[in-house]
This record gives C-alpha cells, structure tokens and sequence, in this order.
C-alpha cells in the first residue's frame, strides 16, 4: 500500500508538470478502429466511473463501493474526490445524477460483464490544472471544483460531455439491436445531465470566477471548450455557453445551451480524441490526467504505449488492467 502511494504520488506529480499536449504528428480522427459492440460500451465505462464517483463523492460524501460494491471489479479506489460544499438544490441534482451513473455501469455490467475500474485522479490539483491549462495562467487561489456549487459546476462541464459526444461517435459503428439500444438509453440521459449542467451556468453566465480574476463563467466555458478541442486534434467538437453567431443555431443565437453541428446535431469523438481530451496530454498513447494509469478495456490498451511507466509496477503489472 505504502508503494503505491508513492506511485500516484509520482504520477499525479507528473501529469502537472508539462502544460503543453505532447506532439502527436499524425492524429487519427477515424472512428473505424477494430473493436467490437463490447469494446465499445467498455470503453464508455471508464467514463461513467469517473462521473459515477465524481458526483457521488461530492454530493453525498461517498463513493461508488458504498452503494455498489461489485462494478468496481477490483479495480483501485478513486484519489482525491470528495464532498463539495454544495448548496441543496445543486447537491440534490448532483447527487440524482449520481445514481443515475451507478444504473448506467450496472446496465452495461449486466449485458456485458463490464471491466475494472481504472484509477481515476479527482484531486482539485488535477481539476486546477486542466483550468489553468484553458485559461492560459495560474490560478489564485488555487481552483478548487469541491469549495462552492460554481466551482463544482464548472468542474462538471468537464466530463459529461466527453461522454456524451463518445456515444455519438461509436452508435454509426455498433453491429447489434441490444447495444444500440443499450447505448441510445445511455446517450439520452448523458445528454440531459450535459444539458441541466450547461442550463446551471447559463445562468450564471456573467459572474466571474474568483480564482481568474475578470473572467467570467461563460469566457471560462468557452476556454475549456477550446482545449478539448486542442487536445482532440480534430476539429471544433467543443462549444461554450455563448458563442458568435455563425456558430449559433440557424446563425440566429448567441446563446448556446446544448453545444451542436451546423444542423443542430451533436458533435461525436473517436476513443482516440477521448483518451487525448482525458489524458490531458493530446495523446492517446500516454496517460496522465484523469486516467494517470490509463484508461481499461481493449481499446485502450490497444492505443497504450507499451514504455510508458514500464518501470511502475502499480502501472504495469497488470492489476489494474
């Protein structure tokens, strides 16, 4: 136990040391990789374990084993979330959605078996620095997603959507009636959880964020936006809550609730953009970020650079594959 804390102490240290994405020359923007209906669904499950303990631990002070001790697979418990100071309307929405996360890795553990939990980093440094990345300086004080209901919103723009444009993009490539229909109830509330998150700030939209002094949360959605689709490496996937108005529906609105096409549908990513946006490092070959040991399934693994962490047996042994 001792070594392992030293690991993650050692990863975690190493994914906030470089701010820049790693340089990947040639980066695939096809969906049309060799993987199965079931890879597919277990690769969405890294990300429903992150927003399963994400909003569990800061709505209810508890992480996914207190309530389901089973879907984790003996993967390794999660570092760094923890309860959010939360006004009750927002922990009661976060907290709903948090349940809803357990229904859905249930749902894909019954028809699929599912996979192990991958480590997942939910430390507030982590947080601070994918924000500090977006904004482009350092915040101060330290941006802390557990401190107040802005923060943790601003936290949450994160994540869902990630998953969101994730089932988008693997529905065009699913072979079965049951998948499809198993990933179509999954993209339905994804997107609403997505859509009541973006709804939360709107409202918010011309405060500003103390830690960014005179940037407002909706500049801050907009930076955040910008650096998924930097790390993506494939295009605009990614919009803020306002935006011009040739990005805004029928070139009508600057509002921007739901982020959408041309043709007001969603925007999709590949597992590869996904692993990019979630390692932080724009590279799908080398974890850090959320996934500091990478994320599990086959189609992960099948991206993972063979050296990275090598050396770590905590990373390399196989355990928390």
């Amino acid at each position: 136990m001792f070594k392992l804390s030293l690991v993650l102490v050692f990863l975690i240290a190493l994914s906030g040391i470089d701010a820049s994405p790693v340089k990947y020359h040639n980066p695939s923007c096809s969906g049309n990789i060799s993987a199965t209906d079931v890879d597919l669904v277990h690769f969405a499950m890294n990300l429903e374990f992150t927003e399963a303990e994400f909003f569990l631990k800061a709505s209810t002070g508890k992480g996914l084993d207190a309530f389901n001790a089973t879907l984790a697979k003996g993967g390794p418990a999660p570092i760094g979330a923890k309860k959010a100071n939360l006004d009750p309307i927002t922990n009661r929405i976060i907290e709903e959605f948090g349940y809803q996360e357990i229904g859905h890795l249930r749902a894909i553990a019954d028809m699929t078996g599912g996979i192990p939990r991958p480590l997942l980093n939910l430390t507030k440094e982590n947080f601070a620095m994918f924000m500090d990345r977006a904004v482009g300086r350092r915040s101060n004080p330290r941006f802390d997603p557990y401190a107040n209901s802005l923060n943790y919103l601003l936290a949450s723009y994160y994540i869902p959507y990630v998953g969101l444009t994730g089932y988008v993009g693997a529905i065009p490539y699913l072979v079965y009636f049951n998948i499809k229909r198993l990933v179509a109830g999954l993209l339905g509330v994804e997107s609403g959880q997505d859509g009541v998150i973006r709804t939360l700030l709107y409202e918010r939209q011309n405060e500003t964020v103390e830690e960014y002094g005179g940037v407002t949360v909706a500049e801050l959605t907009n930076e955040i936006s910008n650096l998924r689709n930097e790390l993506g490496m494939c295009g605009i996937k990614d919009e803020g809550l306002c935006v011009p108005p040739w990005l805004g529906a029928e070139n009508r609105t600057t509002s921007n609730i739901l982020a959408a096409d041309p043709y007001s549908l969603s925007y999709d990513r590949t597992p590869q953009e996904i692993l990019r946006v979630m390692y932080g490092t724009g590279d799908e070959r080398w974890p850090g970020g959320f996934w500091p040991c990478g994320a599990n399934g086959r189609i992960a693994r099948m991206f993972l650079d063979e050296r990275y962490h090598g050396n770590v047996d905590a990373c390399s042994d196989g355990k928390y594959y």
